[in-house]
């Protein structure tokens, strides 16, 4: 039960009315080159439109799809990621007991299959369907009860009834120990929990891989997401710094120390961007495994003519689909942050204290 209390669907869609226009940011004069801060305004708001085009919950995509229609147009980008902001107070909405109420039956729906857990998938879609009060009752009593059912069910099936062979058992004790999510291992170590029988391995491969699978992707796009939106913020605040740092040299009375420090400030937006690409890359990694992890499950399941593993086939597929479009997001975000660290270490390079300049004597 716990596996299933965090985190959102495999899938999201824009809200009704995302198709709508939304505002852009001021244009730039004719005759002026895009500056290194409407730059980064850009790129904040393409952020923001990546989180509302995301499969993150609903209430994280509407309220930036609010954010991106204002007519406040760059300052209510900058105000939705700052902390505090639309992005922090939609995360809050998150935490209400009827959101994550809502969020369980719609995982529910999700990973559990008509074809494994009918009971479940029905009261669940009934749930979701439902008021309020519908979904707290099945939180609390009508997902059990209906997991009971379906066992009852499978139990009593002697006909269709499969032993889970060795090899299963093994393919299972492996994910607990090395698959790349944190969620699918813990679903696989429950499975082969002491006193776990030929059931609970079935149910693993019937929902629960499926389940955990959704768990680690959710929480993989949240974190991006959080640690993201926080780094736009601070870039913006660092540029806006370094800015006028180098805008200070025109009527410097000590240029050497106006050169210092906005050469210091360029090296701050520098390092920050530097970090940010290098979380980038990690993150790379982290996708491309997860979505070589679930090509090779997809094959696995496609070879495999047992039962056991017909329920993981689809969704197997649809992961590795996920996983690789997160991959190509993290490959943007580095290359974007490389870009930036670029400009920043021009910025750095032209206000340089020239060689031999030396500080006026008193």
């Amino acid at each position: 039960m716990a596996l299933l209390t965090v985190g959102g669907t495999l899938t999201g869609a824009a809200p009704a009315g995302a198709d709508t226009p939304v505002h852009t940011r001021s244009a730039v004069a004719p005759d002026e080159a895009p500056s290194l801060t409407a730059l980064a305004a850009e790129a904040a708001r393409n952020e923001v439109l990546r989180i509302a085009k995301s499969g993150l919950p609903a209430e994280l995509r509407t309220s930036a799809w609010n954010a991106l229609r204002s007519t406040s147009g760059d300052a209510a980008i900058a105000a939705w990621l700052a902390p505090g902001g639309g992005y922090d107070l939609a995360k809050q909405r998150l935490r209400d007991t009827r959101t994550r109420n809502r969020l369980f039956c719609e995982r529910v729906v999700s990973t559990h299959p008509v074809g494994f857990s009918p009971q479940v998938h029905a009261a669940a879609r009934n749930a979701v369907k439902g008021t309020d009060n519908d979904r707290s009752v099945f939180v609390r009593t009508g997902y059990d009860q209906a997991l009971q059912r379906d066992r009852d069910v499978r139990a009593a099936d002697t006909a269709h009834q499969q032993e889970v062979a060795a090899k299963e058992r093994d393919f299972v004790r492996a994910l607990a120990a090395t698959d790349p999510g944190a969620e699918v291992r813990v679903a696989a170590q429950w499975a082969l929990r002491p006193g776990a029988a030929d059931a609970d391995v079935s149910e693993f491969f019937g929902y629960g891989w499926a389940n955990g699978a959704t768990l680690d992707l959710d929480g993989y796009r949240l974190r991006v997401s959080d640690g993201e939106t926080r780094r736009h913020h601070a870039l913006s605040l660092l540029l806006q710094k370094a800015v006028a740092a180098e805008e200070a040299l025109k009527n410097a009375s000590d240029v050497v120390k106006a050169k210092a420090e906005a050469q210091t400030a360029w090296g701050a937006v520098a390092a920050h961007a530097e970090e940010a690409r290098r979380t980038w890359l990690a993150e790379q990694q982290a996708t491309a495994a997860q979505a070589e992890n679930w090509r090779g499950i997809a094959e696995a399941a496609k070879s495999e003519a047992d039962g056991i593993w017909k329920n993981i086939a689809g969704p197997a597929g649809v992961n590795q689909q996920f996983w690789a479009v997160e991959g190509s997001v993290a490959a943007a975000a580095a290359t974007y942050w490389q870009g930036m660290f670029d400009r920043a270490q021009e910025g750095e390079n032209r206000v340089r204290p020239q060689a031999g300049l030396r500080m006026p004597q008193a």
